[in-house]
């Protein structure tokens, strides 16, 4: 089975996370598919609208840091793409997110214009807890929705938000009970993709202009420090804990 599963229906293209073994972390093979079909979504004249979603029981744990997967610095590149090419796609991107969301999960969920949070769905920047930092944008587009105080608490506790304290604080559009979530999803889609086209796209680089005008630095900024801290023995401590399934030590260096 293909680790990304694209399905086009309606004008709607489904995108869907297919490691459900591994909660959808993403692999670099993943990543760079995912980029790829919504820098191309971005281009079609028979895509009007694009859902994300993942297989299983999650939305997506984030990178894998399984430790079957390379995750370095060169995982940035990577993790920007992706972010932009949902920001920069001018279709409108509707995340479902039917599950946990961390890490880069959280963060590409976040960075879509819409967002469907089944009840059992959870929100995590879990980078703290192997020594990271946020990246996706996250450490903008979480303070552009919630606010710098929950977008701290967010970050530095690594604190997952349930699905309703996340519709509660803002942090995403809609919220829908575990048996209401597909039909909510099909609903809002079906809107999106029979919508104005022209209409939808400039009233998305209207807003995201408004909101997220630092996205790009941001993203350089996220870079730059996860560069750094890849290097570092709190993340190899952080690591290998997570792999050790035991809390880590981390000890500054």
């Amino acid at each position: 089975m293909p680790e990304l599963e694209a399905d086009l229906a309606g004008g709607v293209l489904r995108l869907r996370l297919n490691r459900p073994e591994v909660f959808n972390a993403f692999s670099r093979e993943m990543a760079l598919s995912f980029a790829a079909e919504l820098e191309a979504a971005h281009h079609r004249e028979d895509v009007r609208a694009v859902v994300l979603t993942g297989a299983g029981a999650a939305f997506s744990a984030g990178a894998d840091i399984s430790g079957g997967e390379s995750f370095d610095a060169e995982t940035m590149p990577t993790a920007n793409r992706m972010v932009r090419a949902v920001v920069s796609c001018d279709k409108p991107v509707l995340a479902a997110v039917n599950g946990v969301a961390a890490g880069i999960g959280c963060s590409l969920a976040l960075a879509a214009d819409l967002q469907v949070a089944a009840g059992s769905a959870s929100f995590l920047l879990a980078f703290t807890r192997v020594g990271l930092m946020p990246d996706g944008g996250s450490s903008a587009t979480v303070a552009a929705a919630v606010g710098r105080a929950r977008a701290m608490r967010m970050a530095l506790l690594a604190e997952p938000l349930s699905a309703q304290e996340a519709y509660d604080a803002g942090l995403v559009t809609h919220l829908a009970s575990d048996d209401a979530f597909e039909t909510l999803v099909d609903k809002l889609a079906g809107r999106l993709a029979s919508g104005p086209p022209l209409s939808y796209a400039a009233t998305k680089r209207a807003i995201n202009a408004a909101t997220l005008p630092e996205l790009d630095a941001a993203l350089d900024r996220e870079r730059s420090g996860q560069e750094l801290l890849f290097r570092t023995a709190d993340v190899a401590e952080g690591v290998a804990a997570f792999a050790e399934r035991r809390r880590p030590v981390f000890r500054g260096s």
